[in-house]
């Protein structure tokens, strides 16, 4: 059988700092290549933080070339200011990776926690464990939203997968 590999960027976004993670798929074995946060000035206005993360994005998918996205979707936030504001920089994350012409798929953060845990509610040093675990990496990546953003490319990687054997 032809193991094809597979470069998967995962994003968790904000607009504060941004988390994303590549991970290389052959396979059962899966890889992380990079990973690494979008970081912009919380004192700068929206519309500035939003083309830093459409420069940023872009930026990374010239130089990583990853086949897919994979992108954490929104849930509940208490506060509604916050929630617009993500999802804005959601929206310019998607433009940033359909203007590369490149697939993009979402995925719920108890999508993401189930499919590394096996646990809807796992912790965060959980699935920093699990995303340790899956890639062999040495040590838990940091920071946080990079972690999370690795657990989302992983996620989609084993969604896949699981997409190909049922077919």
């Amino acid at each position: 059988m032809n193991s094809k590999t597979i470069k998967i960027l995962g994003i968790d976004p904000g607009t504060g700092r941004l988390g994303w993670g590549l991970v290389e798929k052959r396979g059962q074995s899966i890889v992380a290549k990079d990973y690494g946060c979008i970081e912009a000035t919380k004192a700068s206005p929206l519309n500035e933080r939003l083309l830093a993360i459409y420069r940023g994005i872009c930026a990374i998918i010239r130089e990583q070339k990853p086949d897919e996205v994979a992108i954490e979707e929104l849930f509940f936030f208490k506060n509604q200011k916050t929630v617009i504001s993500v999802a804005e920089a959601r929206g310019v994350i998607l433009l940033a990776a359909t203007e590369c012409g490149l697939p993009v798929f979402e995925y719920t953060p108890l999508q993401v926690k189930q499919a590394l845990t096996g646990y809807g509610r796992a912790e965060k040093k959980q699935m920093q464990s699990m995303v340790q675990l899956t890639c062999k990496m040495a040590e838990r990546p940091k920071p946080d939203d990079a972690a999370d953003a690795l657990a989302v490319a992983i996620c989609h990687a084993q969604t896949c997968q699981r997409m190909l054997a049922s077919k």
